[in-house]
């Protein structure tokens, strides 16, 4: 008997990734897939590696593949988008080696900028779609995941979603199989995609697709359990277990293979069932394609297409009755908010007082479009910031933007802000563009990047040096600050904005979470100097708070002693002190 053990979705997959022989694996941190090279990376046979972004994760798990290696690519939902350039094509390629594609979706939007369904994504590209519902399948399902790969030749992606990545349990644990590396044979109409190869492999693909669909029916990860044949449901993912939850005497399909359906499984149990309901998150993938062969099923006028479904809400429609199984907990709400010491509150400081807008980007910065900060009025995609500013100004003139910067973050700007910047040096811009380097992947909990010295493993590199990087594509005026000296912050970007020569500000301080970083000292506040005026309180700093007097307290358990605040403070009520 094997091991058994509990494990969250996302070490699950990558320890299916090292029972399934897998040598490489590429990736870009993004929540909520983040962990998935995280655990794959204690794993001393496979090879694993923070990318700049997912479009060149793909492309070396692509690579790999060709080569004759069974590979890994993992990203979130919005990094597939970045990385859709070599996916649509790779569909055509087909693989070597076994290649499968990590996505894991965020239905309930907890901490990304849309709520998009990678299985459309599966179906425009014509590529299958996997899915479990549980951290044991999550690793059985991607072992047999690179199986299809190399059986129908192609790409494989890998759905998860944001429960099934983050919720644990039980896994039975098995050896590791050593898959030995196809020899790689040379075939220029299969992976040259010119024009004349590509229409040949157009047909390759609706073929592989045509059968696909057919074989579907009898794989092993799909699975009929019927119950009451009175009322029936088909499924998938974690939708499965609240449909377990709430319904548990129904008849289920249960879809482990989500794109192509299994047409014949499908009609089979619809055609056994009195009522059918598809229970799918997020768009109705599953749904539309089974009204198109002409069978009745419920589904979308009876559930939303937004957020996170629930056992809850499926009970709700079935009975009218709602099951608490832990009563609602009356708390205050908790708004996000950035950490105390942390280097981008004393940027947006500096710009909130000089009435600058912001045009952001993806990462804890974000937050600066909150109050008391109130600094960045744009977020839509990663690097995006300099593009709009760019934009801006092509539009409206370089008065239009002496009171706009970009923000942007260090791991943000490697990832596709560079051809952004390239794209201000070429054509001709000014702006001001503001690299907020805390030294980490923040966001998605700290992970290294190019300009850290550090790869995915903890091995020593070389990093990046950024001032050198934007000398390197044109920009003269580079300037490099201290995030938390805010005189000379202030001076730098009133001299930059009201100029006419693009500049970079690099706001170097290291993010205040970062592992091992030590705080020798701490804020503390002499309230029979305190003036009650406030001015400390609109930086926003969580560890700052009013006594019953009016007067400022600090906290000294949550204060990092960056020293904001005795920079707001004009009369010298607050000071550090040695830890």
């Amino acid at each position: 008997m094997s091991e058994k053990t509990i494990m969250l979705g996302n070490e699950a997959i990558a320890r299916g990734a090292w029972e399934a022989g897998v040598k490489l694996s590429s990736a870009y941190p993004g929540t909520p897939s983040t962990e998935i090279s995280e655990y794959l990376a204690k794993y001393a046979e496979v090879y694993t590696e923070w990318a700049p972004n997912e479009k060149v994760a793909l492309e070396v798990a692509a690579g790999g593949s060709i080569a004759g290696s069974r590979t890994l690519a993992c990203m979130k939902h919005v990094g597939l988008n970045v990385a859709s350039d070599p996916l649509y094509t790779l569909a055509y390629t087909g693989v070597g080696g076994g290649l499968v594609i990590v996505v894991a979706d965020d239905p309930g939007i907890a901490s990304s900028q849309n709520e998009q369904d990678t299985r459309m994504i599966g179906r425009s590209a014509h590529l299958p779609v996997i899915e479990p519902s549980d951290s044991m399948e999550a690793k059985e399902y991607l072992k047999y995941a690179f199986e299809l790969s190399e059986q129908y030749d192609t790409p494989v992606i890998f759905r998860t979603t944001t429960k099934l990545s983050h919720s644990q349990s039980i896994v039975s644990l098995s050896d590791r199989v050593e898959i030995a590396d196809k020899a790689y044979e040379r075939q220029v109409p299969k992976y040259v995609m010119m024009p004349a190869s590509a229409i040949g492999r157009h047909k390759v693909v609706e073929a592989r697709e045509d059968k696909m669909a057919v074989d579907s029916s009898a794989f092993p990860i799909n699975r009929v359990e019927y119950g009451d044949k009175k009322l029936g449901f088909i499924t998938s993912g974690v939708a499965y277990q609240y449909v377990k939850e709430a319904a548990p005497e129904a008849s289920v399909l249960k879809l482990g293979i989500v794109n192509p359906l299994p047409r014949k499984l499908i009609e089979e149990f619809v055609s056994s069932c009195e009522t059918v309901y598809v229970f799918e998150e997020l768009e109705p993938v599953i749904e539309e394609q089974i009204r198109s062969w002409g069978l009745s099923v419920k589904g979308k006028e009876c559930f939303t297409k937004q957020g996170e479904y629930s056992a809850n809400m499926l009970r709700l429609h079935l009975t009218g009755e709602e099951t608490q199984v832990f009563p609602k907990a009356d708390v205050p709400a908790r708004p996000p908010i950035l950490c105390p010491g942390c280097p981008h509150r004393s940027v947006f400081a500096v710009l909130n007082k000089l009435k600058i807008h912001a045009a952001g980007d993806i990462g804890c910065y974000t937050l600066g479009a909150v109050a008391p900060l109130n600094v960045i009025d744009t977020t839509v995609c990663m690097g995006s910031s300099i593009s709009l500013l760019h934009g801006m100004e092509k539009a409206r003139g370089k008065e239009y933007i002496k009171n706009w910067v970009a923000t942007i973050g260090d791991s943000t700007f490697l990832h596709t802000g560079i051809n952004s910047l390239i794209n201000m040096v070429y054509n001709k811009a000014s702006g001001t563009v503001m690299i907020l380097d805390n030294r980490t992947t923040g966001m998605t909990g700290h992970q290294e990047h190019a300009a850290t010295g550090k790869t995915l493993k903890g091995e020593q590199t070389y990093a990046i040096d950024l001032s050198e990087l934007c000398r390197s594509v044109g920009v003269k005026r580079v300037i490099e600050v201290d995030s938390f000296d805010v005189k000379a912050l202030e001076k730098t970007v009133k001299e930059s904005v009201l100029g006419d020569e693009l500049t970079v500000i690099i706001c170097k301080a290291p993010c205040a979470l970062i592992k091992g970083l030590k705080f020798p000292n701490r804020c503390v506040c002499d309230t029979e100097k305190c003036k009650k005026c406030g001015a400390c309180l609109k930086i926003g700093c969580p560890a700052i708070t009013k006594n019953p007097d009016g007067t400022v307290k600090i906290d000294e358990t949550m204060c990092n002693g960056c020293g904001l605040c005795e920079n707001y403070c004009k009369f010298g009520a607050i000071s550090k002190v040695a830890r």
